[in-house]
């Protein structure tokens, strides 16, 4: 252990490296939080600098989580030891064979256009609160941004009144993932909802700066949603709307983005289009770095092998048929 490097100096270290990853073009925000969450463990225990035994001692912390949370967590203290390492031959760098195992990911549950509808019954009888007194609006509104235009959590969250264009329906998501700005028109119905929204936010919250979030609460003052409570109000409708699969399942709030690619693809198969010249486009639209991402759905779409065998046999199904006869 290097007793040289007091808190100070290994927040420096941490500084320069996640300043040297965003030269390269990474937002490098989640790995800024784990290597200080990992400082201020060193700090807590009064160590200066990281070893094997702090590094399992840290891990120790985090059984809680799942095992791919894990790894990847500890992936990113590996790489930052990797860089420290160019500078000084001495430091410690953790053995990716002690790291948490890596596991399948969950599959995800598929929500339903019924469900939905339940879950908005359900979001708009909700009584508002002195904390949060757009709750039901807030709700309803998040409920179809996911559903129906398949943005993120965080997007939605980060989403301001200068990136909202409510004449015409678009919305400007900023820089998201993979550092990736892109606008994302509405469907009618989504647009509607999103009027009826922005109408009861200018009732209730005076706020009218562009800079102003538009998800909104509040406890003394006015102040953005945060995701802890926009996850913890959809999970409560996912209870309340008694939202399962077959296996009594309950979605996440991501299953929701899920969804909406699953029900794009069966549209488009429905539609009869060629899904390979769609997928693209369907990238673009929920800001995917490749379309390899949003390939991941087409195993998901339970009707897609139906359809696609309606498809084989509506167009060369006389084929097979002459090959019998012949």
């Amino acid at each position: 252990m290097h007793h040289d490097l007091p808190g100070a100096a290994l927040n420096a270290r941490i500084r320069d490296y996640v300043a040297h990853q965003r030269m390269l073009g990474r937002g490098y925000d989640n790995e800024e939080r784990v290597l200080k969450g990992l400082r201020d463990f060193l700090v807590q225990m009064d160590m200066c600098d990281l070893d094997r035994a702090a590094f399992d001692c840290w891990s120790h912390l985090l059984a809680p989580l799942s095992a791919n949370t894990r790894r990847a967590r500890q992936r990113i203290v590996h790489k930052f030891c990797q860089y420290r390492r160019r500078s000084d031959p001495t430091c410690f760098v953790p053995d990716p064979l002690s790291f948490a195992r890596p596991q399948p990911y969950r599959v995800p549950v598929l929500v339903e256009p019924e469900q939905i509808a339940r879950m908005l019954a359900c979001a708009t009888a909700l009584p508002p609160t002195a904390n949060s007194p757009l709750r039901p609006a807030v709700l309803r509104l998040a409920i179809v941004l996911f559903y129906t235009a398949g943005l993120r959590r965080g997007e939605v969250l980060r989403l301001t009144l200068a990136d909202i264009d409510g004449e015409i329906g678009v919305l400007r998501v900023r820089e998201s993932k993979f550092h990736k700005s892109r606008f994302v028109p509405l469907s009618p119905s989504a647009h509607e909802e999103l009027r009826r929204y922005l109408q009861e936010r200018f009732a209730i919250c005076k706020d009218r700066r562009p800079t102003a979030p538009l998800l909104c609460n509040r406890s003394r003052s006015w102040r953005p949603y945060t995701g802890t409570g926009l996850r913890n109000g959809i999970m409560h409708l996912f209870d309340q709307a008694d939202v399962r699969d077959a296996q009594h399942r309950r979605p996440r709030v991501h299953d929701l983005r899920h969804s909406f690619a699953v029900q794009a693809l069966v549209q488009l198969y429905r539609r009869g289009e060629d899904i390979q010249s769609r997928l693209p486009h369907l990238a673009l639209y929920m800001g995917h770095v490749s379309v390899a991402s949003t390939a991941y759905y087409l195993p998901l779409v339970p009707t897609l092998a139906a359809l696609a065998s309606e498809r084989f046999a509506h167009r060369c199904g006389h084929l097979v048929q002459e090959q019998f006869d012949g």
